[in-house]
């Protein structure tokens, strides 16, 4: 049961639901009582629960999963966590209380992540390297998990490709950049000027300053683009890939017409919805325990702050990610 804030007891926990989709101002900071884990699951103590796009998109009723939800509001969005271990299921036999675990997590009609506790199945959850905190964690399933299937499932990206990502420092594009990087490929973004050093830094070959330069101009024979853009700019860079190459546009609004323009011009274009796989958040985190990956938190914000971070989120243009810091 969810009750007012500020009755608060060691029993209880703090989440953020909405009862209705809508601008920020239906997102609401409640009390309710932390769930037991029931077989398969675990309760995590959340340290972490990263903010994604589809997050304000559902707010405001847009998407399949809003479809989907509707009428069984009210919800906790959030589907990036990092935190803690404190209670097993049955049958759980992988995890135990004390492990810092991450994962994506009720993908995609539970959510849940935006909360001091999360239930997640065991299953979901990968260990998070010494590396990394655990709110820094929080910020990376998601974008991270999207990024590595777009390149690696997908594009079939191989060392000495050469690979175009569109908005290469926002959350999926910087993590994008650097498993491209650390597979050996020949890696171009496109960003704005006051991002080309950020992207250099992670050791980008080549920035493109999307204000001042059309990349149909500039780039061509490609082997892979990945688009994190959609509608025009994924047509458009339809003309930068060579005879074999791939686009993977992830934005599913516009994928259709993407695809279809592909197809058209005798090419290649795919669509891609992300889904869990702790596998690949393993090999994510050999990455970043090797210090070939690293993780940008443009900002936290406290759960209470909730609003304010879907304010940023939707406004677009983070650098790398968002995280809500639930401890």
């Amino acid at each position: 049961m969810d009750t007012p804030i500020d009755q608060h007891s060691s029993s209880s926990m703090k989440k953020v639901v909405y009862h209705q989709f809508g601008e920020r101002d239906v997102l609401q900071f409640v009390n309710s009582d932390i769930p037991s884990p029931q077989e398969g699951d675990v309760l995590i103590r959340v340290h972490g629960a990263g903010l994604n796009p589809i997050d304000w998109k559902t707010r405001k009723g847009f998407g399949f999963v809003a479809q989907q939800i509707e009428s069984s509001l009210p919800w906790t969005p959030g589907y990036d966590v990092a935190g803690e271990v404190v209670a097993i299921g049955d049958g759980v036999t992988t995890l135990a209380p004390g492990d810092r675990v991450m994962g994506m997590i009720g993908f995609p009609l539970n959510g849940g992540g935006y909360s001091e506790y999360a239930l997640a199945r065991a299953d979901e959850l990968a260990i998070v390297p010494e590396e990394l905190d655990l709110v820094r964690a929080g910020a990376l399933p998601l974008a991270a998990l999207t990024a590595w299937q777009a390149l690696f499932e997908v594009a079939k990206l191989e060392p000495g490709q050469k690979i175009l990502v569109h908005a290469g420092a926002g959350g999926v594009g910087h993590l994008a950049v650097q498993f491209a990087l650390a597979r050996g490929a020949h890696v171009i973004a496109t960003a704005s000027a006051g991002n080309r050093d950020f992207l250099a830094e992670l050791g980008v070959h080549e920035v493109i300053d999307y204000h001042t330069t059309d990349i149909a101009d500039e780039c061509y024979g490609l082997d892979v683009v990945l688009d994190l853009i959609g509608g025009d700019t994924g047509k458009r860079s339809l003309r930068t890939l060579g005879e074999n190459g791939t686009l993977v546009t992830i934005p599913t609004v516009t994928a259709d017409e993407v695809v279809s323009a592909a197809e058209e011009l005798g090419l290649r274009a795919h669509g891609m919805t992300v889904r869990p796989d702790v596998f690949h958040l393993d090999e994510i985190a050999e990455l970043i325990e090797d210090g070939d990956v690293k993780v940008h938190i443009e900002k936290a914000f406290s759960l209470d702050q909730v609003a304010q971070a879907h304010a940023l989120l939707e406004g677009g243009h983070v650098r790398g990610k968002l995280v809500l810091d639930c401890r």
